[in-house]
């Protein structure tokens, strides 16, 4: 098991005054019933058939889903497929810890005030934009289970790190939904393709999605992008293996969790892309993060 890792406990209530934070991998889990916290929790969820009831209402869950659950609110989450692995991040922060940080800056107190103001209590990222909270998250967890000098400080580091841009991220999604300019057609294609890079992709089967020609579709990435749609979508699919490995996921899994059905290929077009194996850039990333650690 990855050392940042936890086995589930059942236990809803923290022992720690601020917070705690944990990611959960479980092939058997057992449900815990309707129950509520008083504290807030942030839930970011990665695999698993799995929906979240929160209040009146049920939400199933994608990878990339984050909700915020605030103190007094009923929830559970109801796991339909015990056949695959249902993978969270579970984060606990206490009232008087969400207050301190809005004292010193509002901004961090956006998301809390949607869940309890406006029952916002979800929010949708594509699948680049999680693997940069994911990586946020296991920064934070990596610097919990260590003991290194300036331990303390570093992790009140990375908290308002991750806060700020889970803040900044749902603010600008939700004030983009609420602006009144249309997205480009390649913009919303694009998007398609950001969204379903695990799936098989052909030029034939996105175009037919939008009810476009192939060849329009083409011109188009041509036009807009300057590459391919096949260039585009490896290249998509490479940077979100990056981001992945840099998180700590395994090469073989993120090859193929990010539709590279074939390792030779990817190894390929990886070495083609970045000048280096995939093995070497992890090594190279995990060198980075030593030397920045010790500045």
């Amino acid at each position: 098991m990855d050392r940042r890792s936890s086995k589930f406990i059942s236990r809803q209530y923290m022992l720690s005054k601020d917070y705690e934070i944990y990611y959960y991998n479980d092939l058997h889990f057992h449900s815990v019933g309707s129950h509520s916290h008083d504290y807030y929790e942030f839930y970011f969820f990665e695999s698993g058939a799995v929906s979240m009831e929160i209040a009146d209402r049920q939400y199933a869950l994608h990878q990339g889903d984050m909700l915020i659950i605030p103190p007094g609110v009923l929830h559970r989450a109801v796991v339909a497929d015990e056949g695959g692995a249902y993978r969270r991040f579970v984060f606990w922060l206490s009232r008087a810890f969400v207050q301190a940080l809005t004292d010193q800056a509002a901004e961090y107190g956006f998301l809390t005030r949607c869940a309890e103001q406006q029952r916002q209590y979800r929010y949708s990222f594509d699948i680049f934009t999680f693997n940069t909270i994911r990586t946020l998250l296991f920064s934070v967890l990596d610097e919990l289970h260590t003991n290194r000098y300036a331990r303390q400080e570093r992790l009140q580091i990375e908290l308002r790190r991750l806060l700020l841009t889970v803040n900044r991220l749902a603010y600008e999604q939700q004030h983009q939904k609420n602006g009144k300019e249309e997205p480009s057609q390649y913009a919303l294609i694009s998007a398609y393709i950001d969204e379903h890079l695990s799936e098989p992709l052909t030029l034939e089967l996105i175009a037919g999605q939008f009810f476009l020609s192939k060849y329009y579709v083409a011109h188009l990435f041509r036009q807009s992008a300057g590459l391919s749609v096949l260039q585009y979508l490896t290249k998509k699919r490479l940077a979100a293996v990056c981001a992945a490995i840099q998180s700590g996921q395994p090469i073989h899994e993120a090859c193929l969790q990010y539709g590279f059905q074939e390792y030779s290929s990817f190894y390929r077009a990886f070495q083609k892309e970045y000048g280096l194996s995939p093995s070497a850039y992890r090594a190279l990333h995990r060198k980075g993060e030593g030397s920045s650690a010790a500045d």
